[in-house]
Formats: C-alpha cells, sequence, structure tokens
C-alpha cells in the first residue's frame, strides 16, 4: 500500500496542475515520454486524462492507439496487452464515474490507489494468470474469469 501511495503521490507531484493533461497526451501522441520514465502510474494517468476529455470508446480508441504506437516507436511492439489495456481503461472509467464528474487527477489519484498495484493488483483478482499470459490476450480483451 505505501508503494502505490508513493507511486500516485509522486505522479500527482510532478504533474500537479490538472492542464498539465493536455500536454501529458500531446507530448506522449508525438512519442516525447521517455520509455524508461513510463511505468503503470504513468499509463493510469493518461488513461485518466484521456477519459476526462472524450467519451469512453474514443478515449479507448484513441488511448490505446497510441500505446501501440509507443511501443512500436520504442522497439517494444510485443509489451503492448490488449486486455490489460482496455480493462485498466474501464476500471478508471467506471470509478471516474462513481467519484463523480470534475474530479481533479489529484482527488481521483487519490481515492483510488488500488489502481496504482501493478503487481499482485487488480486484474490479479479478477483474471487467471494463464488467461493473461494468453496470446489471445495480449491481441484482444479477454472478459475476466475470476469472481468479480
Amino acid at each position: 500500500m505505501k508503494n502505490q501511495q508513493n507511486n500516485a503521490e509522486t505522479l500527482c507531484e510532478l504533474n500537479a496542475p490538472d492542464t498539465a493533461g493536455e500536454d501529458l497526451i500531446d507530448r506522449f501522441e508525438r512519442g516525447l515520454t521517455s520509455a524508461d520514465s513510463f511505468h503503470h502510474a504513468d499509463h493510469v494517468r493518461l488513461a485518466f486524462e484521456y477519459l476526462s476529455r472524450y467519451p469512453a470508446l474514443t478515449a479507448l480508441e484513441k488511448f490505446s492507439s497510441a500505446l501501440r504506437r509507443y511501443a512500436v516507436a520504442k522497439g517494444k511492439a510485443g509489451l503492448y496487452h490488449e486486455t490489460v489495456t482496455w480493462a485498466y481503461l474501464f476500471l478508471i472509467h467506471e470509478r471516474m464515474a462513481r467519484d463523480g464528474q470534475g474530479s481533479s487527477w489529484a482527488e481521483f489519484s487519490a481515492r483510488n490507489l488500488d489502481l496504482f498495484q501493478w503487481k499482485g493488483g487488480l486484474l490479479d483478482r479478477l483474471y487467471n494468470k494463464q488467461t493473461l499470459d494468453s496470446p489471445v490476450a495480449h491481441s484482444v480483451f479477454v472478459l475476466p474469469d475470476r469472481g468479480l
């Protein structure tokens, strides 16, 4: 818990103004985000920013397309995982809806620390490991196969 709180706090401090969201998206889409410093918490932040600006399905298309292009440009095309990307985006979307309209990134991240835990996190409770490790789950969205 402490590690995920530190991840969320660090990201909030580095990108404190909510107006920075447009810049984050722009830099990401232009491939200017360093692969060495682009971690799970950064994926969560970007998904939040896309969902703050677009309807869910548009955000899904824009974010997943940009993430695929980014992975290819950084020489890491095999790291793109469609099920993980879509599942987190929809989890973030649901949390945003529960929080109500207009939550800032700082408010959202402080209330949803579980989204920042990568290993042993939410998807481990929703999916069997062999499902997430499968080639099908890498290439298309697979519904959760563990108890909700």
